[in-house]
């Protein structure tokens, strides 16, 4: 081809019926070169931008990890210990089967449902899966099994990966009211009669604790009149829950998954290990499904292997097997437990810290941060607003103002608060 700007690709002669004997050059865009440039991930964004930025000042309040007063994720004492003991005991590498590692799964369900699952064991069908996000795939996938075409209703607001993950699986996407960002407050009243309008069998995505991306969770009445609902209307419960111990404790925080467990015959459980444990690159996490029986449970586990089998074929190891070690180990748990227990003390004083010094700064009342758990909670900045604190202060959050408490300390809330309240004034 004579054209510079061709983009070549030399095509066998008999492929076009050339017939001079030699290779021909083929102009024309076939495949992939028709894509379009994707728009950059939001959070991933953020993160690449403060890893570029050499401001002295710069504070990373993005990517939803846990931090310690040093600002680094660490890695949990007795999971640095179980993964050097599970290497040094390990003989294979072979594969698993698709359901994954079984005493991880057993482990996991156990630390989820409590005591309260001894009567139903026989009702719980398990697979491991790639993170919490593979478990919500592979539970999306489930109950399109089962309706093809179903729908399933979504917090407004919600994690963002919530859509493309159940999403693109083929469930039609749905909102229900949660939030209100002009009154940092639930929207309890309009969520009960928005989930009391809907048919029987829709199904409902709830985060088990730590509400992702306000941090604004429902207390423990709230939750019965949820529960009563789902039941009353046979609604499907699918409950996301990323930060198991990260809110109040162990049991608070998986009170949600056990009353719900006690109130309906069926409920999926998406479980993530990345936060808790401390092992976010080990992709970790479990899909529980509580059904109405054991037979119903038996063909549930047939369908969780074959359909994993299509998506992963098997889910990694490493991860799990470390979980299994640490919470089958007594010494571990506990050490583990008392680590977790800190993380999550110390995300709620920061919390504290936060708000006074935020209501300090503005003049205005912050006392709501307080009032929320896990991670994450929405500051009422416009996007405007984030791309000033960015330019300007070198803080870094998500465009709707979501920010990671876990990345204020109190080595930068002062220039957090004070800059937060100028770029607020204008």
């Amino acid at each position: 081809c004579s054209s510079r700007e061709c983009r070549r690709r030399v095509v066998a002669p008999a492929e076009r019926g050339c017939d001079n004997g030699g290779a021909f050059f083929l102009c024309r865009p076939v495949m992939l070169e028709t894509l379009t440039r994707v728009p950059p991930d939001p959070i991933l964004g953020v993160s690449a931008a403060f890893q570029k930025d050499e401001s002295p000042q710069k504070v990373d309040l993005g990517v939803g990890v846990y931090k310690d007063e040093s600002g680094k994720t660490p890695i949990p004492r007795a999971v640095k210990r179980a993964e050097q003991e599970m290497l040094a005991a390990q003989i294979t590498k072979t594969y698993l089967s698709p359901i994954g590692n079984p005493g991880f799964n057993a482990q996991v369900a156990a630390l989820t449902f409590g005591s309260d699952l001894a009567g139903r064991k026989s009702d719980l069908s398990l697979a491991q899966a790639p993170g919490g996000s593979g478990a919500l795939r592979l539970g999306a996938e489930l109950l399109l099994a089962a309706r093809p075409g179903a729908s399933i209703h979504v917090s407004d607001p919600t994690w963002a990966n919530h859509v493309p993950l159940l999403g693109n699986a083929g469930l039609r996407l749905q909102k229900y009211p949660y939030y209100d960002a002009t009154r940092n407050a639930l929207l309890f009243d309009q969520m009960l009669a928005a989930l009391d309008a809907l048919p029987a069998g829709e199904i409902v995505l709830l985060h088990a604790c730590c509400h992702h991306t306000t941090g604004q969770d429902l207390d423990a009445t709230q939750w019965a009149a949820v529960a009563e609902v789902v039941a009353r209307r046979r609604l499907v419960p699918f409950m996301d829950m990323a930060y198991h111990g990260l809110g109040e404790d162990l049991d608070r925080d998986a009170a949600s998954v056990r009353l719900m467990a006690k109130a309906v015959p069926e409920v999926l459980v998406a479980v993530s290990c990345s936060k808790n444990f401390g092992i976010y690159r080990e992709r970790t996490g479990l899909l529980a499904v509580l059904s109405a029986g054991s037979e119903p449970a038996s063909i549930i586990s047939g369908h969780l292997g074959r359909l994993a089998r299509t998506l992963w074929s098997m889910p990694p190891d490493h991860g799990a097997a470390i979980v299994d070690r640490v919470l089958s180990t007594p010494e571990l748990r506990q050490d583990w437990m008392t680590e977790l227990r800190h993380m999550s003390n110390r995300i709620n004083s920061l919390r504290a810290l936060l708000a006074d010094r935020l209501s300090e700064a503005t003049q205005r009342d912050f006392g709501w941060i307080k009032s929320q758990r896990g991670m994450f909670s929405r500051l009422p900045l416009t996007t405007e607003q984030v791309i000033t604190a960015r330019e300007a202060l070198h803080i870094y959050m998500a465009p709707y103002g979501r920010i990671n408490v876990a990345g204020v300390s109190p080595a930068n809330v002062e220039h957090v608060a004070t800059g937060l309240a100028a770029v607020m004034r204008g």
